[in-house]
């Protein structure tokens, strides 16, 4: 027996929702369809933030209660008017990901789906040349929301000082991501060495909030800024993606501003349309400028701590430290 479905016009295409009443976030009673009109409502954000992207798709086809599978490719049988691109991993290998053009694409994957959606900082005329730096503010344990806002705000003195502007969003959960758009001249290693720089330079401004430590034992109490989410094939939640969660939270675009007082749980997918048909994208002027990172690379340069671990499913890379924690290497020298 065929699958109920409704169909949707979006922009020139008509995408099937299969279906459509399937409860995908049973603590807010919400659907798939719930899901694919959401991203359809926010498209113009949505676009803006996966616009020729290579993206990586996180679904769960039966809600968000059952086990996710995280996509790297795009599979095979798709509609000709999709697109991809062709991504090379850490260990060597390609895959051919999905390339975001377009408001359809985004509800069509929604259908498969498609929860989250984490696209890769770099446009596909150069995958190896990243747009976008991104400062990943992460609540360790003992620490929340407040604290990650009070780090951001942290992030945001230093890039006016350097003459940047950094966009903010709520991740989707207890953290705060901030988008850097640069200049897409240098590589992920220098990339991701100029995250590093400018998080050692947070930490060293607020050091009882923030950390760079990449081993867990030695965070503490402190929000740690992910200097390796600007690693090759890592990647955050985009803006106006949905999250995983039975509340079906967003990762929701902010001024500076809102950061002052917001609230995470106030940005779901019932609530996020309303605010977008009122404020529009707040993120609309994120693509007005690029800015030069050779000023974070001059203080990597200068700093002689060096490169940090990078996460353990990549090869050994050049000039990284011993990959082993620090206690573990303590027992070893004994």
């Amino acid at each position: 027996m065929a699958s109920p479905y409704i169909e949707l016009t979006v922009g020139d295409r008509v995408v099937k929702v299969t279906n459509p009443d399937k409860v995908y976030f049973p603590e807010i009673g919400a659907t798939k369809r719930d899901l694919v009109e959401y991203y359809v409502s926010v498209g113009e954000g949505a676009l803006r933030a996966l616009y020729d992207r290579p993206t990586y798709l996180k679904r769960h086809p039966d809600g968000v209660e059952t086990e996710g599978i995280y996509q790297k490719r795009m599979p095979a049988k798709h509609p000709e008017w999709l697109q991809t691109v062709t991504v090379r991993f850490p260990s060597g290998r390609t895959a051919d990901a999905l390339r975001v053009t377009e408001v359809a694409a985004i509800a069509y994957c929604a259908n498969l789906g498609t929860i989250d959606f984490h696209p890769w900082p770099v446009r596909s005329s150069d995958v190896d040349r990243p747009d976008e730096l991104r400062i990943d503010i992460d609540p360790q344990p003992g620490t929340g929301f407040e604290e990650a806002r009070r780090v951001a705000f942290a992030v945001n003195e230093i890039l006016g000082e350097l003459g940047m502007t950094g966009f903010p969003k709520t991740s989707g959960s207890r953290g705060v991501h901030v988008s850097l758009r640069i200049e897409p001249r240098w590589d992920f290693t220098q990339v991701r060495h100029a995250a590093i720089a400018f998080a050692r330079e947070v930490e060293s401004r607020v050091p009882d909030l923030a950390t760079t430590a990449w081993w867990k034992e030695e965070r503490g109490e402190r929000v740690f800024i992910d200097y390796n989410q600007n690693a090759r094939d890592r990647t955050v939640a985009a803006a106006y993606s949905v999250r995983a969660k039975p509340h079906a939270p967003v990762s929701t675009p902010l001024t500076w501003e809102e950061l002052a007082d917001a609230d995470p749980r106030d940005f779901d997918i019932r609530t996020v349309p309303t605010r977008f048909a009122k404020l529009g994208d707040v993120h609309a002027a994120i693509d007005d400028r690029a800015f030069s990172i050779e000023p974070l690379l001059e203080w990597f340069e200068r700093d002689d701590r060096g490169d940090m671990p990078y996460p353990p499913n990549y090869p050994k890379m050049p000039g990284e430290p011993k990959r082993v924690q620090p206690s573990k290497a303590r027992d070893d020298s004994r």
